[in-house]
């Protein structure tokens, strides 16, 4: 899937040789790693070019899958706050295989969500679930629900 990302308005800063980047979903400084430049970039796709709502998104929560305890990039809720789409983002040089989309699955087991997406940042693949059975996206949903 084709993404056209916004002009980035990012607020970035460097202290003792870090870079951080201002989340305003989480309201803090986040350190700026390759991964969480692709975080930041798909959510402000999500909200201002797709129209997400941006209340009804969540980043970075633990969940518990079977003993483990992990967590989740983007998580966007429908209206009912029932998990609508699960989203894994990577770093730009990350391939996007079947071990990503298995770590996805393994999340979603734990948090089930309609759809499912992958990104570096470049590159996008998404699912529709429906049960155990996936279904391959040609865009990303429009919210809806």
């Amino acid at each position: 899937m084709v993404i056209n990302y916004p002009e980035p308005q990012f607020r970035i800063k460097t202290e003792e040789g870090r870079e951080y980047i201002f989340d305003s979903f989480r309201k803090k400084w986040i350190v700026l790693t390759p991964e969480e430049w692709v975080r930041q970039n798909f959510i402000c796709f999500l909200v201002q070019v797709k129209n997400y709502p941006p209340g009804l998104i969540a980043i970075e929560k633990e969940i518990v899958v079977g003993e483990l305890k992990k967590r989740f990039d983007i998580l966007v809720y429908n209206r009912q706050h029932q998990p609508w789409m699960m989203i894994e983002c990577k770093a730009m040089e990350v391939v996007l295989d079947e071990n990503v989309l298995q770590q996805l699955l393994r999340y979603n087991s734990g948090l089930p969500a309609s759809y499912l997406l992958i990104t570096n940042g470049t590159y996008c693949f998404g699912w529709k679930r429906s049960g155990q059975q996936l279904s391959v996206l040609e865009e990303i949903p429009v919210y809806d629900c």
